[in-house]
């Protein structure tokens, strides 16, 4: 029997084994698009079924593109950029050009410069050893900067494929389902998306013309992030779905600030100054003394401090401290991937920053 793909994630159709990857019932077959049940699932219930692919497996699939001729679309978060960046994407892209496109631009604030952000973007690259052709920003969801992209792409790939790359949950799936609604057949999108990491499976290709496609590629798992602790009904409530409104909080040294139940900073030394928190608008922030910072995380985690609900609290780690010292004059970021950051102003001073046991915390030069 020819190989059918589902036209959702890319994976081999079979119809054996419920549990394994590609799974849909023969009724399904004769459907003009064929999709997965978990994608199906995912599409009607926004329900996430796991599969049995390794993180090895994702690799191997994305491991022939350096010996490609090709043109290389690098999408980041820029909400979280460092998040979504895929350590040793070199060995990838082989020799091919890199396009670098920030996704999700619509989440932040509107006083932050494009063009300041997109040279940020280009210095920040450079220093984690790629140096890409050109930089752009988009908005995948919403179809902001999404025919310039195309314009680029088609003056960049020269008549060569295309591979969309990326970790999960930065909006590949969209920005292509964008793409074929200006430029393709199809009248509706048909790549699987969700806010679930890891929806697509194996390649799914799509004509450009007679001889090239573009690909839709499974998304890298960087398991740093937060997405990766949290339960669905969580997960909803730290990834912003429009514009952040920055809250701003006076802080004195002794005072800490939690996220939630998910994350905490603690401001132990220097002067009163102000803290810019970056995340969610749906994700609480509570304010509170230090020294009864951890009695109040023992006592009202999952309740006060919310999230993490029910689901969450049976599966996240243990909060692990980071000790940073702050910069004298210069505006700090405080990142907690995949939640957010907080900006700090002021001279010097120290801070201890709180996250799940695997989620990263890092401090970078102030991006608003």
């Amino acid at each position: 029997m020819e190989e059918i793909n589902c036209a959702g994630c890319g994976v081999a159709i079979q119809t054996e084994d419920p549990k394994a990857p590609g799974y849909a019932p023969k009724s399904a077959l004769d459907r003009e698009m064929v999709i997965c049940q978990r994608c199906f699932k995912l599409k009607h219930y926004n329900q996430i079924q796991d599969v049995a692919l390794t993180d090895d497996d994702f690799v191997k699939i994305l491991d022939g593109i350096g010996q490609k001729d090709a043109l290389v679309v690098k999408i980041v978060d820029i909400f979280d950029f460092n998040g979504s960046w895929l350590p040793g994407l070199h060995r990838f892209v082989g020799k091919n050009d890199v396009l670098l496109v920030g996704n999700k631009a619509d989440l932040l604030p509107k006083s932050l410069n494009p063009n300041r952000l997109m040279n940020w973007m280009r210095q920040t690259s450079k220093e984690l050893g790629l140096r890409p052709v050109d930089v752009h920003l988009i908005s995948a969801k919403k179809g902001h900067g999404v025919d310039e992209l195309a314009e680029k792409i088609d003056y960049y790939r020269k008549g060569r494929d295309v591979y969309v790359v990326g970790c999960t949950n930065v909006g590949k799936s969209t920005l292509i389902n964008q793409v074929i609604k200006r430029f393709g057949e199809e009248e509706e999108a048909v790549i699987t998306v969700s806010h679930f990491p890891g929806t697509t499976l194996d390649l799914i290709d799509i004509p450009l013309d007679d001889n090239c496609n573009l690909y839709d590629t499974p998304g890298i798992i960087n398991h740093h992030q937060m997405a990766h602790y949290v339960d669905g009904r969580d997960l909803k409530l730290i990834t912003p779905k429009k514009e952040i409104k920055p809250q701003v909080f006076q802080i004195h040294p002794q005072q800490t600030l939690f996220f939630g139940g998910l994350a905490r900073l603690d401001y132990m030394e220097g002067n009163k100054r102000s803290f810019v928190i970056y995340m969610s608008n749906d994700l609480k922030v509570h304010r509170t003394k230090l020294d009864k910072a951890d009695d109040l995380y023992a006592n009202h985690n999952g309740e006060l401090l919310s999230p993490p609900n029910e689901k969450t609290l049976e599966m996240l780690p243990p909060l692990v401290r980071h000790e940073f010292s702050l910069r004298d004059n210069m505006k700090t970021d405080i990142v907690f991937s995949g939640l957010g950051w907080v900006a700090v102003h002021g001279k010097g001073g120290r801070v201890a920053a709180y996250a799940p046991k695997g989620v990263a915390v890092s401090l970078r030069e102030a991006l608003v």
